[in-house]
């Protein structure tokens, strides 16, 4: 991709998420096209809407939480913690462009027609939750996991701990990932409990 290109890409992603951090739904491409110095022309030959771009922005927050996760050699718990950990600060770093960036559908069916957003993320989280199922001792949850982390790790929710509740970001990490390993063992329980019910 040429350099200007790439550049306009780079502007128009970032503006959009400015915009509507601070302004929510609102926000129109001719606004970002404004703020990020093109044309309204030039940005929809990038992308065909707000809504894209902002699916943009959410898959290149979760390719640095990928780039993250392949360059740790931790497993178990301690791999599934540093990544949580790591999503915490990429959320208070990209602020409230990731509040706002919500689907009215529901995450595992976002996940399973592969909105690349979500599948980004999923490769940076499948592999440590599987590895702390192990350590946990439970069946591997597979995408169900990544489901209940979804729930718990929902930057809505993140911010509220850090500003409602006043937690530190290293505490809001550790109470969401011990709630989060809670949750994995009482999903997997209840998952056997039926199924040795049924048969």
């Amino acid at each position: 991709m040429r350099s200007d290109t790439e550049r306009n890409r780079h502007r128009l992603i970032k503006s959009a998420a400015r915009l509507v951090a601070s302004r929510g739904h609102e926000v129109r491409m001719t606004d970002v096209a404004e703020k990020a110095e093109v044309s309204t022309a030039t940005a929809y030959r990038h992308f065909a809407s707000v809504d894209e771009l902002l699916q943009q922005f959410r898959y290149d927050v979760g390719l640095k939480l990928l780039e993250f996760s392949k360059k740790q050699t931790t497993t178990g718990a301690d791999l599934l913690g540093a990544i949580c950990s790591e999503w915490i600060r990429l959320v208070v770093k990209h602020g409230r462009a990731m509040v706002i960036t919500r689907s009215r559908e529901g995450y595992l069916a976002r996940l399973r027609s592969d909105a690349p957003y979500l599948t980004v993320q999923a490769d940076a989280l499948g592999p440590a939750v599987s590895s702390a199922a192990v350590a946990l001792e439970i069946d591997d949850p597979g995408d169900e996991g990544l489901f209940l982390w979804n729930i718990l790790f929902d930057p809505r929710e993140i911010f509220d701990l850090l500003e409602t509740v006043g937690l530190s970001q290293s505490e809001a990490a550790d109470r969401l990932f011990q709630t989060y390993c809670g949750a994995l063992r009482g999903w997997s329980e209840s998952k056997r409990a039926h199924s040795t019910s049924a048969s």
